[in-house]
């Protein structure tokens, strides 16, 4: 798997990060999500480098300009409910993407903190031969990440996957590894410290779907 740490190089985008984390920011739920929506667009320009892409002639009014332009249909593709604002930072950038929303959330059946991933909404469009990106926020221990790619793999083969995350454990990158084809492209805005007992991010930010949506039963 090809790694990407983002807030390596200082930018904006760490400004914003620090703002995600900081408790007394967090009460502005708009802001949360504002935020969010940056970095997915930070992220998604980092992200366009590594695409490919054609050469292009565009008439101006003046003349012909010969430039480049994205070579392959791209579709984007996030966990709700938690990855709606990344989404849409990422398709402001590439605005002329399908989309494609999956729901996935952790199951207590004993009510301990024992969980299994369940997947059970899809709404997506056939990414055969075209670059997919999948968005998700948190990554902690990367079962969701991976359930839901397993699904999304049943039937599509895409051309170029790309993940990116806002807030990674290294616990989840080590099973992305582990479960995920060597090929993929994972972009990791920041990584913490690791897991707590109750496999939350630390120090992490809290619970992203909930900051920015509010809380649920």
């Amino acid at each position: 798997m090809n790694i990407h740490y983002i807030s390596d190089t200082n930018s904006i985008l760490n400004h914003f990060l620090t703002q995600l984390r900081d408790v007394s920011v967090q009460k502005d739920s708009m802001r949360f999500r504002k935020n969010i929506e940056r970095i997915g667009e930070i992220m998604a320009y980092e992200l366009s480098k590594a695409l490919t892409y054609k050469d292009v002639e565009v008439t101006t009014p003046l003349g012909v300009k010969k430039t480049t332009a994205l070579n392959d249909g791209v579709v984007l593709c996030s966990i709700l409910r938690a990855g709606l604002a990344l989404h849409t930072g990422f398709m402001n950038f590439f605005d002329d993407a399908e989309n494609g929303f999956v729901s996935a959330y952790r199951h207590h059946p004993n009510n301990d903190d024992a969980f299994e991933i369940l997947v059970e909404y899809r709404a997506a469009p056939s990414f055969n031969g075209k670059t997919l990106i999948l968005v998700d926020p948190m990554l902690a221990t990367g079962q969701s990440l991976v359930a839901v790619f397993n699904q999304l793999m049943e039937k599509e083969t895409p051309k170029e996957i790309h993940i990116a995350v806002v807030v990674a454990a290294p616990e989840g990158v080590a099973y992305l590894k582990e479960q995920l084809p060597d090929h993929c492209h994972l972009w990791i805005a920041t990584l913490d410290e690791g897991l707590n007992d109750k496999k939350y991010i630390v120090p992490g930010l809290g619970d992203a779907g909930d900051l920015a949506y509010g809380s649920k039963l």
